[in-house]
């Protein structure tokens, strides 16, 4: 198991019993001594996956006891158009305040 697989089954460990995964709770969770930089690094990029609490030792590949998480390509696509709203927004008042100007030096 490698140290970001630990540190994302604890995370997922600790959301499943209804607790937010922090960085001291996973620190506690850890078979080992893991620099925080690096639990911080991983919790960032956390997302939870219910199902993603333990490997298999034979094959090392995750239990699943549920369907696949993986976003479909339409929930990826709002999330895409959601995280653009707001460019799209300053960028429309960028090109009010631009055509604001040329308006005031004509």
């Amino acid at each position: 198991m490698t140290i970001k697989d630990e540190i994302l089954i604890a995370a997922n460990q600790l959301a499943n019993q209804g607790q937010k995964p922090t960085v001291a709770l996973i620190k506690t969770k850890l078979s080992q001594s893991i620099p925080l930089p690096q639990i911080i690094g991983v919790l960032k990029s956390w997302q939870h996956q219910p199902d993603f609490t333990a490997l298999e030792k034979d094959a090392k590949t995750v239990v699943k006891q549920g369907h696949d998480k993986t976003p479909s390509e339409q929930e990826v696509q709002q999330q895409i158009e959601q995280a653009i709203l707001p460019l799209k927004a300053e960028i429309n008042e960028l090109k009010a305040l631009i055509q604001q100007l040329l308006d005031k030096n004509s």
